[in-house]
């Protein structure tokens, strides 16, 4: 009789962009290095109208998030400092049925 021990790993990165145009290199540079499963995205200070850029960026995630800027739009022409957001990656896999 064999025992069959089946363990499974995800990878999870957490970074703060400290602003999208600041951080994506080095996301960029990461998903490369490390191939995470999950990339958690925190201060990408991107506006609800550029929240595609993740998407457009990074083809072989799934991208989910918010702005943190949509009240500070309602309001009026955009002034002063950015701030906020959050973003979930997850990584696209294709089906592979052992």
């Amino acid at each position: 009789m064999a025992d069959t021990v089946c363990v499974n790993q995800i990878t999870v990165v957490s970074y703060n962009m400290h602003g999208f145009n600041q951080g994506y290199v080095t996301m960029d540079e990461l998903i490369n290095s490390v191939n995470p499963d999950v990339f958690l995205c925190q201060e990408h200070w991107l506006t609800p109208a550029n929240l595609h850029k993740f998407e457009d960026l990074f083809l072989n995630y799934f991208c989910f998030g918010c702005s943190a800027m949509m009240n500070k739009i309602e309001t009026g022409p955009l002034s002063g400092r950015p701030y906020g957001g959050i973003m979930v990656l997850i990584k696209k896999k294709s089906s592979q049925h052992h």
